[in-house]
């Protein structure tokens, strides 16, 4: 990651139209991909955009990391900042880590599921997918976390057992279970 502190820079929007400083960035490592990947991430969500794009320079290239590859890419996703970096092949993507999508409606979790399936994603189980960078994401009604966090033992009970039947989450079902 020093790497990027000598690595040009070119500017793909304002910053200041960018989100806050988050204090916590996640970064996504890749194998050449981390340009394709934003691009993709940004066409997907609202309040989104590209804020920058670093390619490696005379300093930081290697023998896989040639000069003017795309080093760093900034951007943001409705409100949170993320960094996807093309570090090599020294690591992988893993579903250890996972990205939580806050859906209202049933609509928007069947918009989101088909996007990130498509091209080589794959649906998992309880809401869980994969796109076709290997990333994990979970596409989730927003009113589930309301469950949790306010449901009695029982009514969370009703409500997973009807998840863990399901691949892509069915909002009406979920809080019909809950309710009981």
């Amino acid at each position: 990651m020093c790497a990027s502190l000598n690595a040009s820079s070119t500017q793909a929007g304002n910053q200041s139209s960018g989100p806050e400083q988050n204090k916590i960035v996640p970064c996504l490592w890749f194998d050449g991909q981390a340009e394709e990947v934003a691009r993709f991430y940004v066409s997907l969500f609202h309040d989104s955009a590209i804020e920058s794009v670093s390619y490696y320079g005379d300093s930081t290239a290697s023998a896989t990391m040639k000069k003017g590859t795309v080093l760093v890419v900034w951007f943001h996703l409705a409100g949170q900042r993320f960094m996807a970096l093309n570090g090599g092949s020294n690591y992988k993507i893993s579903p250890a880590v996972s990205f939580v999508i806050n859906c209202d409606t049933q609509a928007e979790i069947d918009d989101f599921w088909e996007k990130l399936t498509a091209d080589g994603g794959a649906p998992v189980q309880c809401g869980w997918l994969t796109d076709k960078f290997g990333v994990s994401w979970q596409v989730v009604p927003s009113s589930l976390t309301g469950m949790f966090n306010n449901g009695s033992p029982e009514q969370i009970d009703r409500m997973m057992a009807e998840v863990v039947k399901m691949v892509k989450l069915d909002k009406d079902t979920l809080e019909k279970a809950f309710a009981g």
